[in-house]
């Protein structure tokens, strides 16, 4: 027998295996009518005639679910009849919860319930502690349900979707499914989301759903906010060959992974409790506020349930390296690894006050604002406990805050020699060490405070100084020689571009290859292959050119009417063919280029910026002061940024960034996102670990090899609305190499 897979096939497929049934049994507007059979993924069969669309709300799973798990708070409701639309105390429920659903969030309300009047009523019981036979009954009270053919409109009653899924009927997800075999794939399903699923509606509003999902046989796609044709729809796919899409299942679809695994009752549980959140950020520029909701992706599911999953089975003592690529979303694994760490217990473990948590402590190591302001907004979130998170800035702080018991502890990489010393000493204690990507967007007085940190000799004004990572490898490489290597703590490691000396530290060890070699390789990877492929970064060696080709194609490019070359043409002839490698004449290139091809094509709707990769601080400074007497020259609009460490003596004058500038440091990465300027000029700083999409033009005078290479092209791949290219012009470094720095992280 031939498995139909045209839309009414894939439809009919989803419900049989998640209620047992095609859904057409389903018995209309009998609150009181026996549950139908869960099937074997734990869902009922709603019916759409039980949907209320001015409130979207399933009636009929709502008021079951009430009166079976909430007796006595549901009988004070007083309705006279649940079915009748006419009722009064009916229609005040509903218009109130509703009303909290639209003003919260569905995601809140069902964490936190509703109040209605002197009542408050539960949405929906979380995973039960072991052993709590209490938190187990009223679990099973929950309804998980999903309707086919859910008609959502109120002004188009024909207009329907393929499945809407509930819980205790209230709506979480949506979904619009197609086949390749009928021509039609996950592609029109996005469109029909954008094209005919209007935002006004009230289930489309913001926060009524927590995701829509877009399905064939072959991709899934999610949106957790309808904005018409501006709906923005990630992929939610496991990934292929390091690449976009699936792998075959030779068990059937390759998505039914989403109702076989994500979306049963358990992994919903799941997502609903310890992922899923509405986020607030306040513009700091405007201070107007921004609500965005969030969902997880499908690798951050699997690196955070697979990490935890270890844990339980092992204990602590272990070391795990996740290589995943910018545009992963480390922060909010970060977060969401982070808070779930925290009471977490090994297999088997029952509650009681003789079994203890595996961890004590968590510890994330990073230098990002960002990512220290989504791990209290998750913890906030999740678990609503008050002075959970300590900030370990000052001397003293992280000794405090582990005798005070906080339980995430949120600390630097140049103080990791010290957390390590710290927790050494807190032998009856156990701790989860969180190492966010061993990059940063520091230098300079930073990278010198690390090496002194070290043992190691202070950084130069012209040197890089050592990379944050190393200062994380020397540090344990210390303890392993030692032999005091920390048996209290776990390492996760998280980074788009490890060294081999990471990979040695933190990875899985490998069969020895022919000659004796012991390769290692990650705990979990989200590769940049990937990341390209699914949009979520761009591929900068695409539109990589070394200077001298370059010249090639603008000389091809004579006749384009688009923009005049013969300045160009004549500046880069002195430059190439003269061998004339004078600041000022780069500058002009530099200058020519961005007003010519980036401003004059509008790239990212106008709004590109360019930054200039130096070869020291000496360099960075006579950048400055060339671009901006040119700029001024040209009557541009426009202004430079010059970015640095410490104070540097140019032309026998103590300078900074702040004297140049006009203003402070701290102001850079703000400045340069508002006009008037344009070019942020660099002497390592801002290379690694910063992130700005409207970074679009790349000029590179340094040389650059191996993981420098990468970090600091990557740069440019953050993605943006009105992004679609990125363009680096390299003075220095010729494509082959820098292809093959790139070879080891793009998969």
């Amino acid at each position: 027998m031939t498995t139909d897979t045209s839309e009414k096939g894939l439809e009919t497929l989803i419900m049989r295996h998640m209620t047992g049934t095609d859904g057409l049994a389903a018995i209309p507007n009998q609150v009181a009518r026996p549950p139908i059979p869960y099937g074997g993924s734990g869902y009922v069969a709603g019916s759409a005639r039980d949907y209320d669309r001015a409130h979207a709300l399933d009636v009929a799973q709502l008021f079951a679910f009430l009166r079976a798990s909430q007796p006595a708070a549901f009988e004070k409701l007083a309705l006279a009849d649940a079915n009748d639309t006419r009722d009064i105390n009916r229609l005040k429920f509903l218009t109130r919860l509703s009303s909290e659903i639209g003003k919260r969030g569905v995601i809140d309300v069902l964490r936190k319930g509703v109040a209605h009047g002197p009542l408050h009523f539960a949405l929906f019981y979380g995973t039960p502690s072991v052993g709590n036979a209490r938190a187990e009954a009223l679990h099973a009270q929950n309804r998980f349900s999903i309707t086919h053919q859910l008609a959502y409109s109120l002004d188009e009653t024909r207009r329907a979707l393929d499945l809407g899924l509930f819980i205790n009927g209230l709506p979480i997800a949506t979904f619009e499914l197609k086949n390749s075999l009928t021509k039609q794939t996950v592609d029109d399903a996005v469109q029909q989301y954008r094209r005919d699923r209007d935002a006004r509606e009230r289930l489309f509003e913001f926060g009524r759903c927590a995701v829509h999902f877009a399905v064939d046989d072959s991709e899934v796609r999610m949106c957790t906010q309808l904005a018409g044709k501006r709906s923005w729809f990630l992929p939610f796919n496991k990934g292929h060959l390091d690449g976009a899409g699936n792998p075959p299942n030779p068990q059937g679809l390759k998505t039914d992974y989403l109702w076989k695994e994500v979306l049963t009752p358990a992994g919903l549980t799941d997502i609903l409790e310890n992922y899923a959140q509405i986020v607030e950020e306040k513009d700091p520029r405007s201070g107007r506020k921004k609500r965005t909701q969030i969902w997880p992706r499908y690798h951050q599911l699997g690196v955070v349930r697979q990490a935890l999953a270890d844990v339980r089975a092992h204990g602590a003592g272990r070391r795990y390296l996740i290589q995943h690529s910018a545009g992963s979303g480390k922060s909010n694994s970060i977060a969401w690894l982070a808070h779930q760490l925290i009471g977490l217990k090994r297999n088997g473990e029952q509650v009681s006050s003789a079994n203890r948590e595996v961890f004590d402590s968590v510890i994330v190591v990073t230098d990002r604002r960002l990512l220290d302001q989504q791990i209290q907004t998750t913890i906030r979130q999740f678990m609503q406990v008050g002075a959970t998170v300590g900030h370990a800035e000052r001397s003293g702080d992280l000794r405090r805050f582990i005798q005070e018991g906080r339980k995430i502890i949120v600390s630097t990489v140049q103080k990791f020699p010290f957390i390590l010393d710290e927790i050494a000493s807190e032998a009856g204690k156990t701790f989860a060490i969180v190492i966010d990507e061993a990059h940063s967007s520091q230098g300079g007085k930073t990278s010198a405070a690390m090496s002194e940190a070290l043992g190691g000799a202070t950084a130069s004004d012209e040197d890089e100084g050592p990379d944050p990572e190393d200062t994380v490898n020397a540090a344990l490489e210390k303890r392993m020689a030692a032999r005091r290597m920390l048996r209290n703590a776990s390492y996760f490691a998280f980074t788009a571009t490890p060294k081999n000396k990471t990979l040695e530290m933190f990875g899985e060890p490998l069969p020895p290859d022919a000659v004796g070699r012991v390769r290692h390789r990650p705990f979990h990877s989200y590769t940049m292959k990937q990341a390209i492929e699914e949009g979520f970064i761009l591929d900068v060696l695409k539109t990589y050119t070394p200077v001298d080709s370059y010249y090639k194609l603008i000389k091809k490019s004579a006749d384009d009417p688009e923009f005049d070359t013969r300045k160009a043409q004549k500046k880069l002839r002195r430059y190439v063919e003269g061998h004339e490698h004078a600041i000022r004449l780069k500058a002009e290139i530099m200058v020519d280029h961005f007003h010519e091809q980036v401003m004059a094509v509008g790239k990212i709707g106008g709004q590109a910026r360019a930054m200039v990769i130096s070869s020291g601080i000496e360099r960075a400074i006579q950048y400055f002061h060339a671009c901006a007497a040119y700029l001024l020259e040209r009557k541009s609009p426009y202004q430079a940024i010059v970015a640095f460490s410490g104070e540097h003596e140019y032309a026998g004058v103590k300078v900074s960034e702040a004297s140049l500038n006009g203003f402070s440091s701290g102001d850079i990465a703000q400045k340069i996102q508002t006009d008037p300027y344009r070019f942020l000029i660099c002497a390592d700083k801002f290379q690694t670990g910063y992130d700005e999409p409207l970074l679009h033009t790349m000029y590179v005078d340094k040389p650059l090899a191996g993981i420098k290479a990468v970090q600091t092209l990557s740069r440019l791949n953050r993605a943006h609305p009105q992004k679609h290219d990125c363009f680096v012009l390299d003075f220095q470094n010729n494509s082959e190499a820098i292809s093959f720095a790139f070879q080891d992280y793009y998969r």
